[in-house]
């Protein structure tokens, strides 16, 4: 079973030709620079198949780092509580 649609490949494609033409810009509605990275304008593409409702799976959440600011809330506030 495949991952990725074909269509959902086509995006990406589309976002890199435009990365090499310099019409691919980062951040919400295109205002930020240009993009430059190779793995930014695929991720680029890929979301915006995501949006399109294609078949893309999930992005992957940290998991690690929300456990940690979980654990130092906890900390600081049992330090409060001492005080």
């Amino acid at each position: 079973m495949a991952r990725y649609s074909k269509s959902a490949g086509r995006d990406v494609k589309r976002a890199m030709r435009r990365r090499k033409k310099g019409s691919l810009k980062s951040g919400k509605g295109g205002k930020g620079g240009t993009v430059k990275s190779r793995k930014q304008a695929i991720a680029i593409g890929l979301s915006e198949a995501r949006k399109k409702g294609k078949k893309v799976p999930k992005r992957k959440s940290s998991k690690k780092k929300s456990a940690k600011k979980k654990s130092s809330q906890r900390r600081t506030s049992k330090r409060k509580s001492r005080r």
